[in-house]
């Protein structure tokens, strides 16, 4: 009989479990895409297309090179009762595996048994949100201009993120479409800037700018996650100690690309939570410095030759000092940049500059995390950044909204500006919020 007691109170115990996260799920304003639900069909749809579209990228051999055939590449499946387009599927193949994103845990993400999570909040987009699970990968839909400036674009985002694999901008992961009789839909998958967020009880969209840039804590809007804005953060900073410089300097690059890309009305998600001691204490010891830097600058035995571009972004992730801090960089020991007893060679030809420009951007601590370039440890908090919604472009339209504004809020900072003064905006705010 107590095998049968103690079966029947596993089960209890793992059915509160279950409970308590659904709850836990509602309180975030995340909803369980049960049959029931009215995106069922469509998410239902979206994870066999998916899933026979990674099928057939991992059938087909890797692309180390990608040429202009590649950004076009469309590829239509037939599946019962729609059909799934798969956009420029090559090209992400080629950045998921630079994240070190096997096909087979992709997969095992985005097509599991379990269902998607509906993501709901307080922003203005019309456009639907949806979680993986794990809340690893976010799903969203976007219009067909969203996705043309996207894949138009896509040629240019890949050689930003090969020359500043540190990036901030959301890794995009895949572009696909569903057709059917009643749905016609457009979506892309991301990575999750904030995973895991198991701790992350407050976030922030900043865009450097005051009007409308408020979110009241207090509507008593249930069921969706309070996403606070620039208002909300005054009085606060970003601290990140030794990363603040490199900080800086990534969001300069990152607007600089979006400004030569003529859009405007980006922001930077930002959340953060405090570090556990343990976590503290292990990230200051020099033994683990040491570990982390040899992983960021293993560059193989003919380093001079080695494309950066190349190197998946998770073999160097435990990351590297960062950059100008001599006083760091004197503490560690020769062995750090010369090889450790596994035999990793490391060489510095400091005449190769494009191999100096390559060490500069992966001077950075990187948490040991599958998204760790969304990941910044400061000297007590874990920050969680992303730079998102990179798809709107100073046309006609926005050029008469800015006008517009400017006689309605004379002196006052909107978000409706020119590229050029939104991107030196947006790098000031975080220059003067970042210590």
């Amino acid at each position: 009989m107590a095998p049968k007691k103690s079966t029947r109170t596993s089960g209890a115990t793992s059915q509160r479990t279950w409970l308590h996260l659904r709850q836990q799920w509602g309180m975030m304003g995340m909803f369980e895409i049960t049959p029931e639900h009215e995106f069922y069909h469509l998410t239902s749809m979206m994870k066999d297309g998916i899933h026979a579209s990674i099928q057939a990228t991992m059938d087909t051999p890797v692309q180390d090179t990608l040429s202009p055939e590649h950004f076009k590449a469309e590829e239509t499946e037939a599946h019962e009762g729609f059909v799934m387009q798969t956009f420029a599927a090559p090209v992400f193949a080629k950045l998921r595996r630079s994240l070190d994103i096997k096909e087979e845990e992709y997969m095992n993400c985005l097509c599991s048994d379990g269902c998607y999570l509906q993501f709901v909040s307080n922003s203005k987009s019309k456009a639907n949100f949806f979680v993986t699970n794990n809340k690893r990968f976010f799903l969203k839909t976007q219009s067909r201009r969203e996705v043309r400036f996207l894949l138009s674009n896509l040629h240019a985002y890949m050689d930003h993120l090969e020359k500043y694999p540190h990036s901030l901008l959301v890794r995009f992961l895949g572009v696909h479409r569903i057709i059917s009789n009643q749905i016609k839909k457009y979506f892309i998958v991301m990575q999750s800037v904030f995973y895991p967020d198991e701790r992350i009880n407050i976030r922030y969209d900043i865009k450097g700018c005051e009007v409308g840039r408020w979110t009241d804590p207090d509507t008593g809007e249930k069921h969706r996650i309070k996403v606070l804005k620039d208002n909300n953060f005054r009085g606060q900073c970003i601290s990140l100690g030794q990363d603040k410089s490199w900080f800086a300097s990534q969001v300069k690059l990152d607007a600089a690309f979006l400004r030569e890309l003529n859009v405007l009305d980006y922001s930077l998600l930002l959340a953060h939570q405090p570090l556990h001691k343990e976590e503290i204490e292990r990230k200051h010891t020099l033994a683990n410095l040491v570990i982390r830097t040899t992983k960021s600058l293993d560059l193989g035995d003919h380093p001079t030759k080695t494309d950066p571009s190349s190197i998946p972004l998770l073999e160097e992730t435990p990351g590297d000092v960062v950059p100008g801090n001599a006083d760091l960089e004197s503490d560690l020991p020769q062995a750090a940049f010369q090889g450790t007893d596994e035999g990793i060679l490391l060489q510095e030809t400091r005449t190769d500059l494009e191999l100096q420009e390559f060490h500069k951007q992966h001077r950075r601590l990187l948490s040991d995390f599958k998204n760790a370039v969304h990941v910044i440890d400061g000297p007590d908090r874990r920050y969680f950044v992303g730079i998102i919604d990179i798809f709107t472009m100073y046309g006609w339209k926005k050029r008469l909204e800015s006008l517009s504004k400017s006689l309605r809020y004379p002196g006052r900072s909107f978000s409706t500006v020119s590229p050029t003064k939104y991107s030196h905006r947006f790098c000031q705010w975080i220059q003067d919020h970042t210590q």
